[in-house]
């Protein structure tokens, strides 16, 4: 068994299995264009689960609606076996709690320290006292190796620190579940990897559930318990990463060997060169 059949495995017995995030049959059109056709997937507790597919696809779309930061034009979306999707505003604060939401460039305030960043969410949710907030501060740094860089301001950061810092802030209010918008974009293998390797860790230290949105098929294949993939509006394969790599369905072997069809290659390449 591989390790991340290990992890599935563990994660769907410890958990029964159960969805803690659906979509049932949402559909999303921006004017003409038509990104969500009558899309239905659920997630299940515990799980790390990536989607992947092209540009434009739709995948940061599917990570909006399961916030509500968009509505369905049609459909629902249930988290934690409530419909999201109609709550107001209001309702929805308590709701979004639960979620921790790593943004694509980490989204940090640069006029606030680190320190700052991760304490955010505290301060704006929670009543606890200056003193508690920077215990926990500490340790969510700690957690993603950068515990002492508290008074730094993102500006004097790495790329790889700041998506690090802002990671500790996703999992300020220890989130049940974890969206990661494109984590390691951006960054060189090696910071990629250690991000890859910081998802892993706390999936399994906090047994959050996380979905992943990416491009990088190594941090698919390294993080991925379960991989679903978006293309014209719809999901078109869904099953572990064994099974992607194996898959005989041509959109997915042509994502995962990253390779243009001649059709898409017309007018690009040279007369005469293969």
């Amino acid at each position: 068994m591989t390790e991340s059949e290990s992890r599935q495995s563990n994660a769907s017995s410890a958990n029964g299995g159960d969805s803690v995030v659906e979509l049932r049959g949402v559909s999303k059109r921006f004017g003409s264009l038509e990104v969500l056709r009558d899309v239905s997937v659920k997630f299940r507790r515990g799980e790390t689960a990536v989607i992947i597919g092209a540009s434009g696809a739709g995948k940061s779309v599917i990570l909006k609606h399961i916030v509500s930061l968009l509505k369905p034009d049609t459909g629902e979306v249930h988290c934690r076996g409530e419909r999201i999707d109609t709550m107001t505003e209001r309702e929805l604060v308590a709701v979004r709690t639960h979620f921790g939401f790593l943004f694509q460039m980490g989204a940090l305030f640069d006029s606030l320290t680190v320190a700052q960043n991760v304490a955010f969410p505290l301060v704006e949710h929670t009543k606890r006292t200056a003193a508690d907030i920077a215990k926990t501060v500490s340790e969510k740094l700690r957690m993603v190796g950068l515990d002492g860089l508290q008074e730094k301001k993102p500006a004097q950061l790495s790329g790889g620190q700041r998506k690090r810092v802002g990671l500790a802030r996703a999992i300020a209010l220890d989130p049940e579940i974890i969206l990661y918008d494109e984590p390691t974009t951006g960054l060189d293998p090696i910071r990629s990897d250690i991000i890859n390797e910081l998802i892993i860790k706390l999936q399994r230290e906090l047994n959050v559930t996380s979905i992943v949105v990416t491009h990088d098929m190594a941090s698919v294949r390294k993080i991925g318990d379960r991989v679903v993939m978006l293309h014209e509006g719809q999901f078109i394969f869904d099953g572990s990463p064994e099974e992607m790599e194996t898959s005989d369905v041509k959109i997915v072997r042509q994502f995962v060997e990253g390779r243009a069809e001649d059709e898409q290659l017309a007018g690009i390449r040279m007369k005469g060169k293969p």
